[in-house]
């Protein structure tokens, strides 16, 4: 089944592109960090994050349960989150080998 790690990596990869757009913007906005924007743009993007993962992570399974195939819906569930630790074990050994 292929699907639980493309949803798992395309978790992982937005990850990797929201802190590379963070990164990047607080170089290029130094100057706007006093003020009000920032904590909006982070609540904004703490929304969005979120609307994004719960559809990652729940679209499926949430669909095989509406079709009465409990079973299949939390195995499904759990290989998305079981693959999605293996990327943060990844992240958490990338982060203390550099």
């Amino acid at each position: 089944m292929k699907k639980p790690f493309f949803y798992a990596s395309g978790a992982a990869l937005y990850i990797v592109i929201v802190v590379s757009i963070l990164q990047t913007a607080s170089y290029v906005f130094k100057d706007l960090s006093g003020t009000m924007l920032v904590p909006m743009a982070m609540l904004s993007m703490f929304v969005l994050s979120a609307a994004i993962m719960g559809y990652l992570f729940l679209s499926e399974p949430l669909y095989l349960l509406m079709e009465n195939r409990k079973q299949e819906a939390i195995v499904f569930f759990a290989k998305i989150v079981g693959f999605f630790a293996c990327f943060v074990v990844i992240f958490a050994i990338l982060l203390f080998l550099v």
